[in-house]
Parts: structure tokens; C-alpha cells; sequence
């Protein structure tokens, strides 16, 4: 009896010793609600000069922001010209985590029943092509892991994006994405499809009365402490569930500490742990070529043997959640980046869990290497020849071209050089886009006023007396386009990438003067 009073007495203080270090580890806890509180690395175990390096590396992959924080304090935040830290970012694919988080919530809030609900059971009203056995057993989590089997065309290994194009053509996208026929019983084989996380969209409508934007505001980014905020919609209002979404830095980083703190937020457990648990041990195989370990679950990607998962939008616009090492990181570009070496860049800057003593040999480098990033370093414009005169003001048209350019008109000698650009819709009904903005010909970008397409940051160099070279940013959206232009008597030539990577070549019509 006293060994049974004993061993009780070891239990409940190890019990006690438990709840207490709990209820102190919760106490040290950091909330970004209302602002991100900051430190130096070294404070939070990292190496300065190790991330002054990152911050370097992401001038290769051509980063607008880079951001890293550790046990809730932001401990790297640099900016690169010209994109700066109060211009929301478009987060492209990563806006798919967001819609699968809020399904998560419509869950926890009794509004969906369960995961493997049958998908057709949302649309009962809807007269739906291509309806086999294989369709009827699609299920919200077949969804959300990419698994539904729906016949679907992407590029994400680098083929056309058929299925994105004649998704865009559509009048009614739920409707294009319910009608596709099957290429695959559900949850046989991984396959990117970013009709998935739309139909999603619409199911979150039909279960909550409201877009996934305005259920959005209400039961995550208003908790958040998220205020700034856009969201593409289709043409019958529901939030584009493949992307479309728009979020400032910052507020990115948000979303992967809500996931670091296993869905709690402030006392409030806003996310089922049992999400975050699938979220965290990811296991259906994308069989990814360019990275063969990942994996993929709720709408997340996941390099288990790193111990990482991450939001992930085209151009590497990433929210990545590093649960051991205590981080979220969060990336946005113009470019491609590697996962798994960002992993370990960043892994490897951390040195310990307790502080280390300040350096202030590796701050001044990451000092430095933030400036440099942050500030734009002029490029040779070359002089302006005769010809400028004679080809400012001149309308140059294209024919139907892979780069997507209707037509160009240039200001490129007096006060005030500029452009004037039409830029075809992807969707066929869609009338062109006009854009207009200033020039920077001294070496320097110059903004836009805001656009359909946003800001868009431009400056120009001379080659030579009939070549100019164009550099366009278009700030905050993750996309550049460098145009090459050749003059030749009243011809223009245009040279560029197209938005698959190829090199392509358009000679204009006739142009006409204004």
C-alpha cells in the first residue's frame, strides 16, 4: 500500500512537473496579432552571417522578400528592389493551403461533416458530364491531397497548361471542372490540379453562405490579425480556389505560425490538431522529377526527411513550417527555387536553442547583405540615338503571338519616356488588357500608378542605335518579362520568354502612328 501511495505520488508530480512546464511554454508564447515582435539570430540561436549568405542566394533566384522567424520573433525580413514590404504579394498556388486551411475550419465548426464526404453530393442541382462510378466516389479529402483522379492538364513537369488555359476560356469553371471526364479511380495516383481546391471553393460557399474570401476574413485572418488582403474571383463571384490570392509578407508568415502552433492562435484551437498531424507526416507521393522525396496532403508539400512542410505558389512564393527547429520561413519570387536547399540553408544558420552571445561582425553582414538587396544598384542605359526621336510615339501590332502582346507603343526620347502596352486575355471572351507607365531610361526602374496587372516597375537600356532592351516587374506578382527589341525601318522586332521558359520571336505589322 505505501509502494501504491509512492508510485501515486511520483505520478502526479510528474503529472503536476508536466501541466507546469506546459502552462509555461504556453506563457513564453509570441502572438503576431497585432504586430511581429523581432530579434537578432544570434538572440534566437541563428547564425547572422549564415543568413546574410541566404539573403545573397536570393538575388540567383531573383527573391522579392525573404522572411524567417523563429519562436515567434522575425529574425531575417529583407526586401528587394523594388518590391517593398507594403505591397501585398500575389501568392499564387499557395492560395490552395488557404482554401484547404478553411475547410479545416468548416470542419472544426460542425459545417462539413467529414473528409470523405463524396463530392457530388455538394452539386445535387447541377446536371454533370462524364459521371461514372470513379466520379461518384471523389471525396473532399481526395480533393485536398490531389488525388481525384479528374482528367486534368497542368504542366507542372513542364507540358502545356491545356487544362488552366480552357479553364480560364470557360463561362462557368465549376461547371468545366465538374464535366471533365476521369483518368483515374480516386486516390490511385497523385496529379497537380488546380481544379480541385476551386470546387473546394464552391463547396466552402455552399457550407458557409459566403465566399471562402469573406469566410476567410471572419473565422482566419481576422483572428490572424490579417487586415490586407485581395482575392481573385470567377465569373459567378465564388474566390478562385488554384490562386488569386494576395497577401502582404508578413501576414504570409501568419498562416504557417497558426500551423507551427498546431492550429492554436491565442488560446483558441482555430485548426483540428488531427489536420496539422496529416499536414505534418504527408505521405501521398507527388512524383515530382525536379524533387523526388515530396510529398503532399491537404493542399500542403512535404519533404519528410527534412522535417519540413510548405505552402507552395508558382515562382516559389512559399510559406515553409519547419516544426523542429521552431520556424516558419516564407519566400516570395520572380523565380524557381529549390526546396530542399532552402531547407538546409536555413537549418543549417541554426546553432542552438539557447541564445548565442552577439556577434557584431556577422550582423553587420547580414546588415549589409539586407541593404544591398533593398537598394537598387543602376545598370548602363546606353545613350539614346537618333532613331528614338522617330519611333516614340509609333504603335507597333502583333498577330497572335506566344508572348502575349497585342500591341507596343514607346516614348523613348523627351521628359517623360513611357510605354503603352495590350496584352492579350488568356481567356477568349476577355477583351486585352491596356497598361501604361513611365520608363526608367538612367539605369533605375520607374512604377506605374496602379494597373489591372498592379504596379508594374520598367527601365530600358540602349544596346545600340536599333536595339533596346526592356526590363518589366511586375511588383508584387512574381513575374518579370526582359523583352529584346531590334528597329529595322518600320518593323519591330520582339524577342522574349514565353511563359513556359521558351525563347520567342514576333515580328510586328505595319504600325501606324497615333
Amino acid at each position: 500500500m505505501r509502494a501504491f501511495v509512492l508510485l501515486a505520488s511520483i505520478c502526479c508530480g510528474a503529472v503536476f512537473a508536466q501541466t507546469t512546464a506546459h502552462a509555461e511554454a504556453a506563457a513564453d508564447l509570441v502572438w503576431p496579432t497585432q504586430q511581429w515582435q523581432t530579434a537578432t539570430p544570434e538572440e534566437q540561436g541563428m547564425d547572422s552571417a549564415a543568413l546574410a549568405r541566404l539573403v545573397t542566394f536570393g538575388t540567383t533566384r531573383s527573391f522579392d522578400s525573404l522572411l524567417i522567424a523563429r519562436h515567434g520573433r522575425i529574425v531575417l525580413d529583407a526586401y528587394y528592389a523594388p518590391y517593398s514590404a507594403d505591397i501585398p504579394h500575389a501568392i499564387n498556388s499557395s492560395t490552395k493551403a488557404i482554401v484547404g486551411t478553411l475547410t479545416a475550419i468548416a470542419y472544426r465548426d460542425g459545417l462539413l461533416d467529414r473528409f470523405d464526404h463524396q463530392m457530388l453530393d455538394f452539386f445535387p442541382d447541377r446536371s454533370i458530364a462524364n459521371v461514372d462510378d470513379r466520379k461518384k466516389a471523389i471525396t473532399i479529402q481526395n480533393l485536398l491531397d490531389m488525388t481525384s483522379g479528374i482528367e486534368w492538364e497542368e504542366g507542372i513537369s513542364g507540358g502545356r497548361e491545356q487544362s488552366l488555359i480552357d479553364l480560364g476560356r470557360s463561362a462557368n469553371q465549376v461547371q468545366f471542372i465538374l464535366d471533365r471526364p476521369m483518368a483515374k479511380a480516386p486516390g490511385e495516383v497523385f496529379y497537380y490540379d488546380s481544379g480541385n481546391p476551386h470546387l473546394l471553393s464552391a463547396i466552402l460557399t455552399k457550407l458557409t453562405g459566403m465566399t471562402a474570401r469573406d469566410y476567410a476574413i471572419a473565422k482566419l485572418f481576422g483572428p490572424l490579425g490579417i487586415s490586407t488582403s485581395s482575392w481573385r474571383q470567377d465569373a459567378q463571384g465564388l474566390s478562385t480556389g488554384g490562386g488569386g490570392l494576395a497577401l502582404l509578407p508578413r501576414d504570409m508568415a501568419k498562416i504557417g505560425y497558426l500551423y507551427l502552433r498546431n492550429g492554436e492562435w491565442e488560446g483558441k484551437q482555430l485548426l483540428p490538431p488531427a489536420w496539422i498531424e496529416r499536414v505534418n507526416h504527408a505521405t501521398v507521393n507527388m512524383n515530382a522529377s525536379f524533387e523526388p522525396d515530396l510529398r503532399y496532403s491537404n493542399f500542403f508539400w512535404a519533404i519528410p526527411e527534412k522535417h519540413v512542410y510548405m505552402a507552395v505558389g508558382y515562382h516559389c512564393q512559399v510559406i515553409m513550417v519547419m516544426p523542429e527547429q521552431d520556424i516558419v520561413a516564407v519566400m516570395t519570387a520572380r523565380n524557381f527555387c529549390p526546396f530542399g536547399r532552402m531547407t538546409d540553408f536555413i537549418s543549417g544558420a541554426v546553432k542552438s536553442e539557447a541564445a548565442l552571445p552577439p556577434d557584431s561582425a556577422s550582423a553587420d553582414l547580414l546588415t549589409k547583405a539586407i541593404h544591398e538587396v533593398s537598394t537598387e544598384t543602376p545598370i548602363s542605359a546606353g545613350a539614346a540615338p537618333e532613331a528614338a526621336a522617330a519611333i516614340s510615339g509609333k504603335t507597333y501590332k502583333f498577330p497572335d503571338n506566344a508572348l502575349g502582346i497585342r500591341s507596343l507603343s514607346l516614348t523613348l526620347a523627351g521628359p517623360n519616356p513611357g510605354y503603352e502596352l495590350e496584352i492579350a486575355n488568356r481567356s477568349r471572351a476577355g477583351s486585352p488588357t491596356r497598361v501604361s507607365g513611365p520608363i526608367g531610361l538612367d539605369g533605375t526602374y520607374r512604377k506605374s500608378t496602379p494597373t489591372e496587372l498592379g504596379i508594374i516597375a520598367v527601365k530600358g537600356a540602349w544596346l545600340d542605335a536599333h536595339r533596346f532592351l526592356i526590363d518589366a516587374q511586375y511588383v508584387g506578382a512574381g513575374e518579370q518579362r526582359q523583352w529584346a527589341l531590334s528597329f529595322d525601318g518600320q518593323q519591330l522586332t520582339l524577342g522574349g520568354k514565353a511563359r513556359d521558359g521558351h525563347e520567342v520571336s514576333i515580328e510586328s505589322e505595319a504600325p501606324g502612328s497615333h
